[in-house]
């Protein structure tokens, strides 16, 4: 039998709810055969996909599509540099393509050529926030009375708050504790005290309101210095939360040693790791609950059914990044990944826009709580690049990404 190959490689840039996503199909030389993949990096969407369609997609044209194993090495190797986030979502689309192809050439779901499922759907968590305490209970009870059970919880948004450069400038802070130089930068300024004095007060209102009803987590999103994130992670120990969310920075990594020596409150983190080295001895040591890799980050699903295998035996669970800056595409990668690893976690899912089901076609179907696959092959979807091309993607970099202490300092996320 004459073996399969890839005829081309090309990205399909889109942005049907504003944030840029970034596509990868892969065309084979059977006609009608191709895979899709999902290489988002919403913040370098556009330069992910000249690295896919000048690079990436001349390499790989002439082999063998079965071949998964092999071309991922051999596609890492091939930038000498490599695990960084721009050409590790570039072959995370072309990986992710591939099993696609895969999946449809042996007639079955991605999750079926790994094993089969382990359960039938994945149970989500949905995003709760808002600007008083009072709109956070609202928004808790109509995600609860939707049949959710898991929920995360965010007061004013990350750190607590979330200002525009004009009202910066102006020196308008909803918090009064909160007050910057004359001339300062414009960015997204908070509290980090303050923020932490909240967070507490925020979960015993939650509490108070639903009980142990429900299963509260909370994203920290990398804003503590480290003696803060521990002091954090103590303090909100008695509200009994499902998980506490990306508590430290990558460089700060070897904090959460001391973490787990005091705290008993479950870990999640490594949305913003890229190399392996940033994620092994988190697993290896058992410093961390949860897994939380965003998967176009790390190379795509090859390697993410490695990392799986990994925390399996070293008792970690999965939660894949998940926010609306993962295209439908890259969900539904997740969801087989989460019905079929035995030590699935949680699935994060901030929801689809009214623009998203004209372009992707194939949504998984979610209800009372659960994320279900559509057991057709491959991922079982498709992308409409007609409506697609109705919605252009631009060069953009995320307000969320600039971020500033009361004084007007930089940190990082």
């Amino acid at each position: 039998m004459t073996p399969i190959t890839i005829r081309s490689v090309r990205s399909i840039v889109t942005a049907p709810e504003g944030r840029p996503l970034v596509v990868v199909r892969v065309d084979t030389s059977e006609p009608d055969l191709y895979g899709l993949g999902c290489g988002t990096f919403t913040q370098r969407a556009l330069t992910v996909a000249h690295a896919v369609d000048t690079y990436l997609g001349p390499w790989a044209q002439g082999r063998r599509v079965d071949d998964i194993e092999d071309l991922w090495h051999s596609a890492m190797a091939s930038t000498s540099w490599r695990n960084g986030p721009v050409l590790n979502a570039a072959l995370s689309g072309v990986d992710m393509a591939l099993w696609d192809i895969k999946g449809k050439l042996a007639g079955m779901p991605c999750y079926s050529l790994w094993g089969g499922k382990s359960r039938e759907a994945a149970a989500v968590y949905r995003h709760a926030d808002g600007e008083s305490l009072d709109e956070l209970v609202d928004n808790v009870a109509r995600f609860v009375d939707e049949g959710y059970r898991f929920i995360r919880c965010q007061w004013g948004g990350y750190g607590g708050m979330a200002l525009g450069a004009s009202e910066t400038t102006a020196g308008r802070f909803p918090n009064p504790l909160v007050r910057s130089p004359d001339g300062s930068r414009p960015g997204e300024y908070f509290d980090p005290y303050t923020y932490r004095r909240r967070v507490p007060r925020m979960l015993e209102r939650v509490r108070a309101e639903f009980g142990t009803s429900i299963e509260l987590l909370h994203d920290v999103h990398e804003r503590l210095s480290p003696i803060d994130a521990l002091r954090l992670a103590k303090d909100v120990e008695p509200f009994d939360l499902f998980f506490l969310e990306d508590l430290l920075p990558p460089e700060q990594i070897e904090w959460l040693r001391l973490v787990r020596e005091q705290t008993t409150v479950p870990i999640a983190i490594s949305e913003l790791f890229t190399h392996p080295l940033e994620w092994l001895p988190l697993i290896t040591q058992r410093w961390i609950d949860f897994i939380r890799i965003h998967i176009s980050q790390i190379g795509g699903v090859t390697p993410a059914l490695k990392v799986a295998r990994l925390c399996e035996w070293h008792g970690v669970r999965t939660a894949w990044q998940d926010p609306k800056d993962v295209s439908p595409i890259g969900h539904m990668a997740n969801l087989h990944l989460e019905v079929h690893a035995h030590n699935f976690g949680i699935h994060e899912w901030g929801g689809w826009g009214e623009n998203a089901p004209e372009v992707f076609h194939g949504l998984p179907d979610v209800r009372d709580g659960y994320m279900y696959p559509n057991g057709s092959p491959g991922w079982g979807m498709e992308i409409d690049e007609d409506a697609a091309a109705h919605f252009p993607a631009t060069a953009q970099t995320l307000a969320i990404s600039d971020i500033r202490l009361p004084d007007g300092t930089s940190v990082w996320p």
